[in-house]
């Protein structure tokens, strides 16, 4: 049977504590960074594009050595054709940032009006049941940000990615925040 060791107890208070010292100084990172893309949504809308860039160079590269140890010559050839194509998706965003904003923006434009599409068959399949008019309030909105994008491409792209993305930092950094607050308030009780 184990028993409670008090020292332990103070060990882990402190140790809360500092966890939560980090994840609100992160927050607060979260938090400025989602402002600046927000102020300056182009240029987070660059740097997305170059992070993806190079995301597909990295995953182009790994196919190349999953090439390697592919059983068969069939998988082998996959294995290139997959790498080729991520090399090149990577490439083109990494020489043509500008161009890759765009083709990422349109693209975002398509996922967002697909949500909005299969928000509204979830509406419609759970009209009756409590809380569904939020399902059908979400796709609506959904369908009109994606509209918005989708009607106003290309100049859509000077704004929505890195807006989008600004918004997105700057909720996780306050959701983070409030987690952090909370451990350090519940560490002292």
């Amino acid at each position: 049977m184990a028993t409670a060791n008090p020292s332990q107890g103070l060990q882990g208070a402190g140790l809360v504590k500092k966890a939560s010292g980090w994840l609100i100084g992160i927050s607060v990172l979260f938090i400025l960074l989602g402002i600046a893309a927000i102020v300056e949504p182009e240029v987070a809308g660059l740097a997305v594009t170059i992070l993806v860039g190079w995301l597909f160079v990295f995953g182009g590269i790994v196919h190349i050595f999953a090439a390697f140890g592919a059983h068969g010559a069939e998988r082998t050839i996959w294995q290139v054709v997959i790498a080729f194509a991520y090399l090149l998706g990577g490439i083109y965003l990494l020489t043509h940032p500008l161009m890759g904003l765009g083709t990422l923006t349109l693209l975002l434009a398509g996922v967002i009006l697909m949500f909005a599409v299969i928000e509204l068959i979830v509406y419609f399949r759970a009209r009756g049941e409590g809380g569904s008019s939020w399902l059908l309030m979400n796709a609506i909105i959904t369908l009109l940000l994606g509209a918005l994008i989708w009607f106003h491409w290309p100049s859509s792209s000077v704004w929505a990615i890195g807006t989008l993305v600004g918004v997105n930092l700057l909720m996780t950094g306050f959701s983070r925040l409030m987690l952090g607050l909370a451990a350090r308030k519940l560490a002292k009780a």
